[in-house]
């Protein structure tokens, strides 16, 4: 009870703020920006005051300025994300000295940096003598005809994949996946792709990016083009 009524005391009425200024006229002149949220009326008849009409500019200026610096602070935090994922998947390719070992890695570092469920590496070779039917296939398998059109494009395509690519990429998982990356081995001499799967039919979307994901597969499949060579 005692609680409730310090509360009441120490609320100010509209008298006592009236007063406290009118003994204060200079108040404002310290604290300006308060000014920025109050409404302060002007005598002005049916017209709209000038100093209200520049008053709504400001601060509608203001609020466009501090919405476009948060962009770019939210902007900043996901490159320095990517920064720091780039550079686990670099140490991560650079520690390994086999395919074997690429794929051990890097499926860590999916896991662990870029928070994916799942990841496969598919190579595709003519007669290699790397060949082991899972990493490395066949450049002629008949499972590559499901991916044919991201092959050609070059570009990588994100969302949910059909049963047959999900098969052949995730294998035992296939049916977990509801949505991944599928990233060609573009603009290097290995033909293949990478893919990212996810448990959430929104991690990987139609509308994301692509110029990170090209990224990621050129420092990949430049690495795996060393230890095959």
């Amino acid at each position: 009870m005692s609680v409730d009524n310090t509360v009441e005391q120490n609320e100010l009425s509209p008298a006592q703020v009236e007063a406290y200024l009118d003994e204060h006229p200079e108040f404002f002149h310290q604290h300006l920006a308060l000014l920025e949220n109050m409404s302060i009326p002007h005598p002005s008849g049916n017209a709209v005051s000038l100093i209200s009409k520049q008053l709504e500019i400001f601060r509608s200026k203001h609020q466009e300025l501090e919405n476009q610096l948060n962009a770019l602070i939210e902007i900043a935090k996901g490159n320095d994300i990517t920064l720091n994922q780039m550079h686990e998947l670099s140490l991560a390719l650079m520690e390994a000295h086999t395919i074997d070992e690429v794929v051990t890695n890097l499926d860590k570092v999916f896991t662990e940096c870029f928070l994916t469920d799942f990841s496969a590496i598919r190579i595709f070779k003519q007669d290699s003598d790397f060949f082991d039917g899972k990493t490395i296939v066949e450049s002629d398998d008949e499972n590559l005809q499901h991916f044919t059109k991201i092959l050609s494009s070059n570009q990588p395509k994100c969302g949910p994949p059909t049963l047959a690519q999900a098969k052949f990429l995730f294998t035992d998982n296939a049916t977990e996946v509801k949505s991944c990356a599928i990233i060609p081995m573009a603009f290097t001499e290995l033909e293949g792709v990478i893919a990212i799967g996810s448990r959430e039919n929104d991690r990987f979307h139609y509308s994301m990016g692509n110029l990170f994901l090209t990224q990621m597969s050129e420092v990949i499949a430049t690495r795996l083009i060393a230890l095959l060579d």
